[in-house]
């Protein structure tokens, strides 16, 4: 441990999903950094788009932290950052949202964040069909949980001045501090697709929006006051070293592949590594030069024809002498086909025998624990991997070898074993770290 305290912070969560978290984070942070403030953003849990907007809006890189599959070691290193004023951590789903098994450290629920950390809670609040009664819910967030401090609210989706006098009025009996009150924006929305939002990079017009949201925060919150009730923060710690899957990584970069959790790329430079990015969708092949590749998930279905065309990067991935690893999507692209929501077959890599189809589409969510039955790029067979699956894609062949035992948060083994073939692994789960790491 080090001996000093990270920043002072808050946890931004919410009692249930959609109530403007990721909105209101993002105002925020825009609003916060345009006034010279180096505020720190965090996502609690496994999102892997929220943080790129997170960036774009303040200008400082995000990262996640997850109390199911990160130890306290890590989460003290990742919380790090001597030189913020501030930091902002975006929850995931409702505050105390998380899974009925601990993990690491937690159940993976926002509240873990809170309670190790000591950040106070802002609670955004959707106030619409409500009034007082709003109160009842902040109230009983307030003592909920051992640990987790409730610092006030912000109320969004206000309908009118009455309206938010009435809800002020219940929050005042409730003893819950208000900062401030969000009137109904619906065009400051931000698109979404299955898999939530669509991505910071493919949004035109991003900044004009996180100005516009900026704007909207600082005319109807009060910033001093948000900033004012910041405390909290942990001793930093060394991370665990993460074993880079070679020293030249060959790293799938674009629109179709780039579900990578932050932490383990900053990992893999850490420890020396070189990351070779180059695009699948802009027919590029992986450098030859390259130990290993690594293909990210992301959204290959969308893009089924454009990959079945790229004959220089499909070539390219069989012709490499070296290990390859897919996530989620990156193994999607290594099977043998890939089967759109409309039915059409797209030839994929071939390098594994799977074929997945969105034709009929199921979702599967949620954390995943993996033993490892042969080794992968960084990692030794027998070794037991945390991380988040999250796709709505059926396997319909799944011939090679099993690459792990998976199982999900409750212990029970799940069908998505992932796949080995020679040098070639993938897995349907996102990787997140070892278990301890």
């Amino acid at each position: 441990m080090t001996d000093g305290l990270v920043s002072p912070g808050l946890v931004i969560s919410a009692p249930a999903s959609g109530s403007g978290k990721t909105t209101v984070t993002l105002g925020l942070l825009r609003a916060y950094a345009r006034a010279g403030v180096a505020v720190q953003p965090f996502k609690c849990g496994p999102d892997y788009i929220d943080p790129a907007f997170h960036r774009a809006a303040s200008g400082r890189a995000s990262a996640n932290l997850d109390s199911w599959a990160m130890a306290r070691d890590t989460l003290a290193a990742r919380i790090a950052a001597p030189e913020a004023e501030l930091v902002l951590a975006e929850g995931a789903m409702g505050l105390f949202d998380g899974v009925a098994a601990p993990g690491a450290h937690g159940t993976g629920a926002s509240a873990d964040i809170a309670a190790l950390t000591g950040w106070p809670v802002v609670l955004v609040l959707d106030v619409s069909g409500q009034a007082q009664s709003a109160a009842l819910v902040a109230r009983g967030v307030a003592g909920f949980m051992p640990g987790v401090e409730l610092a006030g609210a912000i109320l969004n989706r206000v309908a009118s001045p009455r309206h938010e006098r009435l809800v002020r009025d219940g929050m005042d009996r409730a003893g819950v501090t208000v900062f401030g009150a969000l009137p109904r924006r619906p065009e400051l929305s931000l698109p979404e697709r299955h898999l939530g939002l669509v991505q910071a990079e493919e949004q035109e017009g991003l900044a004009e929006t996180l100005d516009a949201l900026a704007d909207l925060v600082a005319e109807h919150v009060d910033l001093d006051a948000v900033r004012s009730a910041a405390k909290g923060g942990i001793a930093g710690a060394e991370a665990p070293r993460i074993t880079p899957p070679g020293q030249r990584i060959a790293l799938a970069r674009d629109a179709a592949f780039s579900f990578v959790y932050p932490h383990l790329t900053d990992a893999w430079r850490a420890a020396g590594a070189e990351i070779l990015p180059f695009s699948p969708l802009g027919d590029q092949a992986p450098d030859p030069s390259a130990d290993c590749v690594w293909m990210p998930g992301g959204y290959p279905e969308l893009h089924g024809g454009t990959l079945a065309a790229a004959a220089t990067f499909r070539a390219g991935m069989r012709a490499f002498d070296g290990p390859i690893h897919g996530e989620c999507g990156g193994y999607m692209a290594l099977g043998q086909a890939l089967i759109d929501k409309d039915g059409t077959s797209h030839q994929m890599c071939g390098l594994l025998g799977l074929v997945t189809s969105y034709a009929k589409r199921k979702m599967h969510l949620g954390y995943r624990a993996a033993t490892l039955e042969a080794a992968m790029p960084g990692w030794a067979n027998g070794t037991t991997l945390r991380g988040h699956e999250f796709h709505y894609s059926t396997i319909l062949e799944q011939p090679d070898a099993p690459l792990a035992v998976v199982r999900d948060a409750t212990g029970a083994e799940v069908p998505e074993t992932g796949s080995v073939r020679g040098q070639v692994s993938g897995t349907f789960f996102h990787l997140i770290g070892g278990d301890g790491a």
